[in-house]
């Protein structure tokens, strides 16, 4: 009947989204959304942030420049600095979330049949993205320790002269869904890619504050500065979704001015502006240095919740299951190699239990052994309960 633009005529949602529907069903626990811990919010430091926002009601109520409240700006370089990252305000812009600024970026750079690199398994809401403006997805098979750059390097000889990449998009750090982290050495051997092949390595980085064991790494925006020309070629996507509220909204984009300028342009015909509101929240809270005194707390429990539900898994499956053990992050990737994950979810449902199967994580989905759970959200209790409940699961799978 209607006459859509070819990406909309079957367009797939959300595999996530999609599981929304049975987290309403009695006793349902839910391994599934990477839902920050309610619980640990810290609201008292909100609210204050709130009243001084309010305090200046005609800033804070009015519309702002798409480039994002000046405050929250300068901000937002402070928080960057402490990431060991120089920030000039030219290189900012504010984005609601940090998913916008990937579209936002898609929207200024990729044209239909343009090749992107993905790291996989990959965020689905970056695939959905990319399939969304037609792009040609390749997907980077790893290992244990994210995007295998001797492999990168080998697949780009081989193929890049006659098939030229435009982009590469990695969560390098407590990587979603598998909450793996790349180390140093291969950072710096993905940006000597990038500038040998001259394309864009877009950084996704919304979990490297919830560290909980080991060294912080340097970021790629940060190791870039000491690599001629890396720079350029480096777009760092953050947000406060996962460190302060989900419900801010409030995310940034760091790049090439000449890409700010352009993404600047496309938000304008997009959203005009993020909420000054929840921008002026946003600067007063990270200035009080509340979150500097509450985040422990945070990162405290997610490791606890961590060892939890790993311990959980084991206890219940046995040798049955195989989970990797991240540094930190909301997630754990697991594989039962007999079953399907998909098949498997049936029976969890029924089970009053949910997660993701792995197959929404890779670019051409099939049958896969493996799936995510997230460990932030649910309490000990049906940490522990959960686990019980896949395990019967699982073994109404077998049988």
């Amino acid at each position: 009947m209607y006459d859509f633009v070819p990406a909309y005529v079957a367009p797939a949602g959300s595999p996530i989204r999609e599981l929304h529907k049975y987290v309403g069903l009695p006793d349902m626990i839910s391994f599934a959304a990477g839902y920050p811990d309610g619980a640990l919010f810290d609201v008292e430091g909100v609210q204050r942030a709130f009243e001084q926002a309010y305090a200046d009601p005609r800033r804070c109520l009015q519309y702002t420049g798409t480039e994002g409240l000046p405050v929250l700006r300068d901000a937002l370089r402070s928080l960057m600095v402490g990431r060991a990252a120089q920030v000039e305000a030219e290189n900012l812009l504010v984005t609601t979330g940090s998913q916008q600024g990937f579209d936002l970026l898609l929207r200024v750079l990729m044209q239909p049949g343009d090749i992107c690199l993905v790291e996989q398994p990959a965020y689905p809401a970056t695939l959905q993205a990319l399939r969304m403006h037609q792009a040609r997805i390749v997907g980077l098979h790893g290992d244990e320790g994210g995007i295998d750059t001797a492999r990168l390097r080998a697949w780009l000889a081989e193929h890049h002269a006659a098939q030229p990449i435009k982009a590469l998009y990695t969560v390098p750090t407590f990587s979603n869904p598998t909450g793996r982290t790349l180390s140093v050495q291969r950072r710096r051997e993905l940006l000597e890619l990038a500038v040998q092949y001259r394309f864009l390595v877009v950084e996704d980085d919304p979990y490297s504050e919830l560290r909980f064991e080991g060294p912080a790494l340097p970021s790629l925006l940060t190791l870039a500065a000491d690599i001629p020309g890396a720079s350029d070629w480096v777009v760092h996507l953050s947000s406060l979704s996962k460190v302060i509220a989900g419900g801010l909204r409030v995310g940034w984009m760091i790049a090439h001015p000449d890409i700010i300028k352009r993404c600047v342009i496309a938000k304008q015909t997009s959203d005009l502006c993020c909420s000054s509101l929840t921008q002026a929240v946003a600067a007063a809270y990270l200035s009080s240095g509340d979150m500097d005194r509450h985040f422990p707390k945070v990162i405290a429990s997610y490791r606890d919740k961590c060892v939890a539900l790993i311990a959980a898994l084991q206890a219940s499956f046995g040798t049955s299951i195989r989970v990797e053990h991240p540094q930190g992050g909301m997630f754990l990737w697991a594989r039962c190699e007999e079953v399907d994950a998909a098949r498997l979810l049936a029976h969890a449902i029924d089970n009053r239990v949910l997660f993701v199967p792995g197959g929404a994580f890779y670019a051409e989905s099939g049958p896969s052994p493996e799936f995510r759970l997230s460990f932030a959200s649910p309490s000990r209790q049906e940490l522990a309960t959960g686990a019980q409940r896949l395990h019967a699961a699982y073994q109404q799978s077998l049988a």
